[in-house]
């Protein structure tokens, strides 16, 4: 017998029922109920497998509640509701009720109350609205299977789904937004499918895993949530061999979550793949607890805190995917955490791109790093770190930095175009091997106080300061290793330092191939020292190396030793050498330690000065007789631009001859303060003179010595309680009788409610320099409103920082200038229409936060002297002025 068609009309005297709950005790399984339009105010209870249709269409049918508190609608068979709205009065009490059968909600609009399905009931909601709930929008705490496609569920006073007990659940193109709670929570065992859904502002999460619940969210945007976007708070596998556990995410976007994009803080699995996370308030992805998280080609843009957080015994696998621009650090690594990054590309963090603390544990793999202010690989604490084949560019501090005690295994690094390159500062064990190090500003690999790092077949080229330093009771060892083309010495040693150094090269220094600083040891052997504009070998005062086997070439001079020092020598020898004292190869045994001394009695020349201070920067200051004021003010006005900056200085100069002459006349010293303040962008020259106005004030008689200690957060900062003041006091005392350079000092000043250690650093600075008021000068470096805010930070900084210097970015004829010195100091020559592309190369180039004044200018100038050389290797036969000449074709690719 075909399915019957009942009719629903209020007014009808025949024909038809006038309620709907009397067409539905009428009908049989499989008849049709059509209801004309109007409001049927009563409580409707089906029990039978009947479809209810709007006759006239959706929205004309008003199923109103009668009854406070109870159902409008209560459905125990496979009933289908087609066009219908029903309304409610109560709206933290369910509004349509499902407790056995499938019900199916069809164009329906559901109005003061929640959608539940309870016992074993299964539900469908297609095209349907859910609105002006509490509580929860739809609820489904049932063994049956929730669909909810193309539905929206909006304005709840609660979270929007809610998917518990043993429930399944999928959600297709449906969207939920105007929520107070979290848009869609999933707990107990309960399993949720959500394809193609949109989450818009709820007021805590945009997902919620709870308990053993399992989520597979595909293409779903999550935007704007208040609380984190994703947040899993459980997720276990529930046995060994089901995979149906975890959460899984794969495509759609994570914007504008006011915590964490994706917070796993559980014990489960966390799947994220080809997914864009961006915008978030805290870490894009963070993991904690003992969960599981893979990343697999995701994006992470833009977190306001670090990019991705791994902590507690969490473990983390991230595959091919980038991390931009976080506020934080890129990827950090926490506590017991274990973390395997590979094919990763890190750029822009505001913090160390990718930090390793604690007791954690990385492995990275074909990692790319790029532009960060900070360390480009930091490890601290007793964190591990293996590392191959990784890529690190543009660091503000070093490429790779190890503290504490940490351990690390470094295999194929190489680092471009940063401060530092290697710093070894960690009593762990260090091993690296196959390094590249190129053009970074100041050393290339760091040997910290006491430490015992091994490194093998490491290349340096172009550093700005020292190639290798080894600190204070470092006992580093080298194997195999290149240094080229260094400002300063090839291996700076200070003393106690005593490194093992074999088979290794030295060539292109601007100064010493090796300078053994006084009290300074090691061993030196079957090594090549080569083409250095002083002496290839100093040995200061009670230095006691060990040189053996060492062959020196192309230079002037291969040995300096100076009085009191013992160099311990056999079988060194000097080939192409204008004042040679070993003997050429194949001849005689070198020369004792006493007739080295006799051989080079007169002038000396030693590159860098023995104080640990200077050793550890690697920036190797001159010991040499009293300098003048006129040739330091003289050298003073040859840098390039900073006419401001001279001017401030020379002013100086005279109230400060002025505070000796009434000291050497019995008067008080006047109340000046000789701590200063650089402010200014990046590569303006703020390092430069603060290096020269210490040559002045001990020129002028008020420091004893005038040398430059260089100093960041990093040298400042402890890792824990208690490690702060005695790294601060360290390094201040380093500067004694000179000058304490701290740049990037507003990094010292923590976020607000933070548990950071930078304001210990500032109150024991404060307090040594009221201390040691006449033997150290401290100049503190930055932008400028940063800067600002730095010193008003703390009152007895802005009592001590009276005198700001103010560093202006250099313009388009200075650049050029700056690169026209250092192509007249490298033996290049700029032709006239190579400086007309120049400028208008400088003239392009954006003046943005990036911008790096004098680094840019440098770096253009090592970009020229590249594409040169590759040009140049094309011709068959150049000549002379081919291999000195740069031409328009030489400039890098226009910003």
């Amino acid at each position: 017998m075909s399915p019957a068609i009942h009719h629903v009309r209020p007014n009808a005297r025949r024909g038809a029922f006038r309620t709907i709950a009397d067409a539905v005790r009428a009908a049989d399984n499989e008849d049709e109920i059509r209801i004309a339009a109007g409001e049927y105010r009563e409580r409707l209870l089906i029990d039978r497998a009947v479809t209810l249709v709007a006759e006239e269409g959706p929205g004309t049918v008003r199923l109103t509640a009668v009854a406070p508190g109870l159902p409008a609608l209560e459905v125990s068979a496979s009933a289908t509701l087609n066009g219908v709205t029903v309304s409610g009065a109560d709206p933290s009490r369910p509004l349509v009720l499902v407790t056995a059968g499938t019900t199916e909600l069809l164009d329906c609009d559901i109005a003061g109350g929640r959608v539940e399905a309870v016992r074993s009931a299964s539900l469908r909601v297609t095209r349907s609205v859910i609105r002006e709930a509490a509580l929860a929008g739809v609820h489904a705490d049932t063994t049956g299977t929730v669909w909810l496609t193309g539905a929206l569920v909006t304005n709840v006073e609660g979270t929007g789904v809610v998917v518990s007990g043993a429930a399944t659940a999928h959600l297709t193109d449906s969207t939920v937004r105007s929520v107070s709670g979290s848009g869609v929570r999933v707990r107990g065992e309960a399993t949720a499918v959500i394809q193609r859904c949109a989450v818009d502002g709820p007021g805590r999460n945009g997902l919620l895993v709870e308990e053993r619940a399992a989520v597979v969210l595909d293409e779903c945007r999550l935007k704007d949530a208040a609380a984190e976007a994703v947040r899993v708070l459980g997720s276990s596998p529930r046995a060994e061999d089901d995979e149906s556990g975890g959460v899984r995410i794969t495509g759609g976007e994570v914007t504008g979550a006011g915590a964490a994009g994706i917070l796993a803080a559980g014990t489960g699995d966390v799947l994220v793949s080809t997914c864009s996370v961006r915008d978030s308030g805290a870490a894009g992805v963070s993991v904690d607890g003992s969960a599981r998280l893979e990343l697999v080609d995701c994006r992470i843009n833009d977190s306001h805190a670090s990019g991705v957080v791994v902590r507690g015994s969490a473990t983390a696998v991230v595959t091919d995917t980038t991390v931009r621009g976080a506020e934080g650090n890129g990827i950090l690594v926490a506590e017991r955490a274990e973390v395997r990054v590979t094919d990763t590309t890190v750029r822009e963090s505001a913090y160390s791109a990718v930090h390793v603390a604690g007791e954690a544990k990385a492995r990275l793999i074909s990692v790319r790093v790029e532009d960060t202010p900070e360390h480009g690989i930091g490890v601290t604490d007793r964190a591990q770190l293996t590392s191959e084949d990784c890529r690190v560019t543009g660091c503000g501090l070093s490429g790779l930095h190890l503290d504490g005690y940490a351990a690390a295994t470094v295999d194929g690094m190489t680092v471009r175009r940063s401060r530092n390159g290697v710093t070894a500062q960690s009593r762990g064990e260090t091993r690296v091997q196959g390094v590249r190090i190129v053009a970074v500003e100041r050393a290339g690999i760091t040997c910290g106080p006491d430490t015992s790092a091994e490194f093998t077949d490491c290349r340096i080229s172009g550093a700005g300061t020292a190639g290798v330093v080894v600190a204070e009771k470092a006992t580093p060892t080298l194997r195999d290793c290149a240094v080229s083309d260094t400002a300063g010495s090839g291996l700076v040693v200070a003393r106690e330092g005593d490194p093992t150094v074999v088979r290794s090269t030295v060539k292109g220094t601007g100064k010493n191939g090796l300078f053994v600083g006084e009290g300074g040891k090691g061993r030196y052997e079957d090594c090549v020292l080569s083409a250095t504009e002083y002496p290839a070998v100093h040995v200061a005062g009670e230095a006691r190396p060990v040189l053996r086997n060492l062959l020196v070439t192309e230079t002037d001079e291969d040995l300096s030793v100076d009085e009191g020092a013992e160099p311990d020598v056999e079988g060194c020898a000097s080939r192409d050498v204008k004042n040679a004292v070993w003997p050429a190869p194949g001849t005689s045994t070198s020369a004792s330690p006493v007739a080295a001394q006799t051989a080079v009695a007169g002038p000396q020349r030693a590159a860098d000065t023995t104080a640990k201070g200077d050793a550890e920067s690697g920036d190797g200051e001159e010991e040499v007789p009293q300098e003048s004021l006129e040739d330091l003010l003289a050298e003073l006005g040859l840098l390039v631009g900073l006419e401001r900056v001279k001017h401030d200085v020379s002013s100086l100069v005279k109230l400060m001859q002025m505070v000796r002459r009434r000291e050497e006349a019995g008067l008080a010293a006047p109340p000046l303060s000789r701590h200063l303040v650089f402010a200014g962008n990046p590569g303006t020259g703020k390092t430069t003179v603060a290096r020269l106005y210490g040559r002045i004030l001990a020129a002028v008689g008020l420091l004893a010595r005038g040398h430059l200690v260089e100093a960041d957060r990093s040298a400042l900062v402890g890792e824990y309680v208690g490690h702060t003041g005695p790294k601060t006091q360290r390094v201040f005392e380093e500067a004694m009788g000179g000058v304490l350079f701290i740049d990037e000092a507003y990094s010292l000043t923590p976020a607000a409610g933070s548990n950071d250690f930078g304001h210990e650093a500032i109150a024991t600075l404060v307090k040594l320099m009221e201390d040691h008021r006449d033997s150290v000068v401290v100049i503190v470096a930055g932008y400028p409103d940063e800067m600002e805010h730095f010193i008003d930070s703390n009152p007895g900084l802005a009592s001590r920082f009276s005198r700001t210097l103010l560093f202006e970015d250099y313009d388009t004829p200075e650049l050029v200038n700056i690169v026209e010195h250092h192509a007249e100091r490298h033996q290049y020559r700029l032709t006239d229409p190579a400086r007309e592309a120049l400028t208008a190369y400088f003239e392009a180039t954006p003046r943005g936060e990036r911008f790096g004044n004098g680094r840019t200018a440098r770096q253009t100038f090592q970009a020229m002297t590249e594409r040169q050389a590759y040009r140049v290797a094309e011709m068959a036969a150049p000549c002379e002025t081919d291999l000195i000449t740069l031409r328009p074709q030489d400039l890098p690719e226009w910003p």
